[in-house]
């Protein structure tokens, strides 16, 4: 039997590297960013696409947030400079290309 392919669709998905492991049991809750509430594979209300135009900022304190969204709660008198999600102080971490 001889088979002729005539067109092809490829489909690809992508996925932030958030470092979480699946195997940890995150929901789909853990995915979104804590400010705006979007998928990380999504874009924040201030972007029109995603991907690195709308990039991630992880702090010292583990947490995860599109990076207009973090600068726009960090620039708010309210926000004491601190983690939107625990109140520490927040320290950008710096992350290691490479590192899962």
């Amino acid at each position: 039997m001889k088979v002729t392919v005539k067109h092809w669709h490829a489909v690809a998905q992508w996925r932030w590297d958030t470092g979480a492991s699946e195997s940890e049991g995150n929901d789909e809750n853990e995915d979104v960013c804590g400010i705006c509430r979007v998928p990380y594979e999504g874009c924040c209300p201030s972007c029109k696409m995603p991907g690195d135009d709308c990039p991630l900022i992880w702090g010292e304190c583990t947490h995860v947030f599109h990076m207009h969204c973090l600068l726009k709660w960090i620039g708010t008198p309210a926000s004491k400079q601190q983690c939107p999600m625990d109140r520490r102080t927040w320290v950008t971490a710096e992350r290691k290309v490479g590192n899962s």
